[in-house]
């Protein structure tokens, strides 16, 4: 159980849970002895007020959900994150700018909000939204960026990449076996892989542990870990 728990990064993002909400996800968090609660950032503070004295991380989420802030604003959203008490750094990418193949500014970036992350000692997860990238060639590029800047994780979704489909439905397929197959194949030996986005079953969790993929991010740990 304590293996697999602490793959988890336990989400909390989604944006009508209200404080007590939030606040009972922390205490099933520790309960369960995740890695670390990915909660929204203005509750950062009090999650490491929650979390104190457990073995589990404050990570937050910044540019979220669609990476369009600018490269100044993610940078002092880090800052002010690590300083209410985050550890780890789930960010996600200028997604106009990879499509747009400036990676000159998408390298900028990270670079940026990387070395704001090693300036407080915190983990920066790199989030693609790989719903939103029409082509490999655009993740395998991200990984290729990220393992020179070295980040600690490259990241698949959001949990909010909605996709309009012919019918006119939004759907997300979120962490899919081949993106995280693709990336794993394309990161350096020192970037680790975080799947998230639909992953609901301890089947899903130990599949993706034996490809090799070091962290999950699901609001479905309880679940998952009663199984």
């Amino acid at each position: 159980m304590s293996v697999l728990s602490k793959l988890i990064d336990h989400a909390l993002l989604h944006p009508t849970l209200t404080d007590a909400e939030l606040e009972a996800g922390c205490r099933l968090a520790i309960q369960y002895d995740v890695a670390t609660v990915c909660i929204k950032p203005y509750a950062v503070s009090r999650a490491a007020q929650w979390l104190a004295g457990s073995h589990v991380g404050v990570c937050t989420v910044i540019g979220f959900p669609h990476g369009s802030n600018a490269m100044a604003v993610k940078v002092a959203e880090t800052i002010q994150a690590c300083r209410d008490g985050a550890t780890e750094i789930d960010m996600v990418v200028n997604i106009g700018k990879v499509l747009s193949e400036d990676w000159t500014y998408v390298r900028q970036e990270i670079q940026a909000v990387q070395e704001a992350c090693q300036q407080q000692e915190a983990l920066l997860k790199v989030i693609f939204e790989n719903d939103f990238l029409p082509a490999d060639a655009y993740k395998i590029k991200l990984c290729e960026i990220c393992t020179e800047i070295g980040v600690a994780f490259v990241k698949t979704s959001t949990g909010f990449g909605y996709v309009k489909q012919p019918d006119g439905s939004f759907q997300s397929q979120g962490a899919t076996l081949a993106d995280l197959q693709l990336m794993l194949d394309h990161i350096g030996p020192n970037v680790a892989v975080k799947a998230s986005g639909g992953i609901r079953t301890l089947e899903q969790v130990r599949h993706l542990q034996a490809m090799g993929v070091r962290r999950i991010g699901t609001s479905s740990t309880s679940s998952i870990l009663n199984e």
